[in-house]
C-alpha cells in the first residue's frame, strides 16, 4: 500500500536531486546548442579536409553509445592527464553527443532556405557574417524550434546514465532510497510523476517559445 508519510519524509532528498538533474541538462544542452551550429558549418564548408572530418566526429558521435561517451571521459581521459569531475564529465558528454543532432536539425532549416534568399544577399552586397545573422539565421531556427524541444526532453530523460559515473542524479536517488528501505513503489513512482511534470512544462514552454519567435519573424 502507498505511504504517504514516507512519501514526504524522502521527498525533500528527491528535490534536491532533481535540482542535479536538471542543471545536467540545462548545461548540457547549452552545451549541445553552441557546438551544434560551427559542426554543421564545418560540415557545410567547400575546404574539404574540414567537411570531412566534421562529418566523421558527427557520424561517430551519432553511431556510439551515449554510455561509452560517457565512460570514455570519465574514465579514460584521466590516464592521459584529463580530469573531469562527475558532474563536468556528464555535462560534456550529454552536450557532445547531442550537438551532433542538432547539427542535423540546423541543417535542415538551413536548407530549408530558399536560394533566392542568398543571392539576394549578395545582390545586395552583404558580407558572409551579415548573411548568416541577419538573413539565414532568423529564418532557419524557428522553424527547427520544435525538434530541438524534443531534443531537449530527451536529454532530461537521459540524465539517469550519468549515474554510471558516480553522478547520484534523481533516479539514483531513488533507488538509494528504496534500498535503505526495501520500499521503491513511493521512490519509482515520485521519480516518475517528475519526470512527467518537467517534461510537459518543458513542452509548453517550446511550443510557446517557438509561436514568439514565428510573429516575430
Amino acid at each position: 500500500m502507498w505511504d504517504w508519510q514516507y512519501t514526504l519524509s524522502f521527498m525533500p532528498d528527491l528535490m534536491k536531486a532533481l535540482i542535479t538533474t536538471i542543471s545536467a541538462t540545462l548545461v548540457g544542452f547549452l552545451l549541445a546548442v553552441v557546438l551544434g551550429l560551427p559542426l554543421v558549418l564545418g560540415r557545410r564548408s567547400n575546404f574539404k579536409p574540414l567537411a570531412l572530418l566534421t562529418t566523421g566526429f558527427i557520424e561517430f558521435f551519432r553511431s556510439t553509445p551515449l554510455l561509452a561517451q560517457i565512460y570514455f571521459i570519465f574514465y579514460v581521459f584521466p590516464k592521459y592527464g584529463i580530469s573531469f569531475s562527475p558532474f563536468a564529465a556528464g555535462v560534456i558528454a550529454l552536450g557532445l553527443h547531442y550537438a551532433t543532432y542538432l547539427s542535423e536539425v540546423y541543417r535542415s532549416g538551413i536548407e530549408s532556405i530558399p536560394k533566392g534568399q542568398w543571392e539576394a544577399a549578395a545582390a545586395l552586397n552583404f558580407s558572409r557574417i551579415r548573411t548568416w545573422v541577419s538573413i539565414i539565421i532568423p529564418q532557419a531556427i524557428p522553424p527547427v524550434v520544435p525538434v530541438m524541444g524534443n531534443y531537449l526532453i530527451g536529454m532530461f530523460k537521459d540524465t539517469p546514465i550519468l549515474s554510471a559515473i558516480t553522478l547520484v542524479e534523481i533516479l539514483q536517488t531513488a533507488k538509494i532510497i528504496g534500498a535503505h528501505s526495501f520500499r521503491y513503489l513511493e521512490p519509482i513512482t515520485m521519480v516518475g510523476i517528475l519526470f512527467l511534470l518537467l517534461s510537459y512544462i518543458s513542452s509548453v514552454g517550446v511550443r510557446k517559445l517557438e509561436l514568439r519567435l514565428n510573429q516575430r519573424y
